[in-house]
């Protein structure tokens, strides 16, 4: 399910825009990405950019059944899966985002957590996090601390410029994840 490519300009004129929440009551994860990039923005689809890798880690980590285009973003949904920002401004590179900004996109998250309570919280990318959260010493996976009763998580970035986590490297953290918020589906059904 391909869609045209926007134009060059049509993703310059993206800067600050919006891409709507994914949001439904008592989703298993809500992935929470920094904020949308400009291409993302550009076609009104989180992760959109050619090169992203969430939805291929998603796959290979087990969250979907086969590889999702960004354009089906929705069917997540009916697996319990959400997405979501901290900070709902496009922008070419998360680096533009103040300090200010992700601070109060925690409050911004808290609420939406508050109101959809999902079971896992999972934040993309670890420096944005480390300053929003204001913790420094984070590291990925399961965070000692909770967020309005969901328990935290914290991914690498799945953007292609993150060189450091490849894409098996990336299926293999989004897999403890999994496995972890399968666990707990079960522990839920027994319980």
């Amino acid at each position: 399910m391909e869609r045209r490519k926007p134009t060059k300009a049509e993703v310059l004129a993206a800067a600050n825009k919006t891409v709507p929440d994914l949001l439904a009551p008592n989703l298993k994860v809500l992935f929470c990405g920094i904020n949308p990039g400009l291409y993302t923005a550009a076609i009104g689809h989180h992760f959109g950019r050619p090169g992203n890798r969430f939805w291929p880690a998603m796959f290979d980590a087990g969250f979907t059944p086969r590889l999702f285009s960004p354009y089906e973003s929705a069917q997540l949904l009916k697996l319990g899966y959400g997405i979501t920002n901290l900070v709902d401004r496009a922008t070419t590179a998360a680096a533009e985002l103040s300090d200010e900004e992700l601070h109060a996109g925690v409050g911004r998250l808290t609420v939406k957590v508050e109101r959809y309570k999902p079971r896992y919280v999972a934040v993309l990318g670890m420096t944005s996090y480390r300053t929003a959260f204001a913790r420094p010493e984070a590291t990925v996976g399961l965070q000692p601390e909770t967020l309005a009763g969901a328990k935290l998580w914290v991914l690498p970035n799945p953007s292609g410029l993150n060189a450091h986590y490849t894409r098996p490297k990336l299926a293999e953290v989004f897999r403890h994840l999994y496995e972890a918020s399968q666990r707990r589906e079960e522990l839920k059904e027994k319980g």
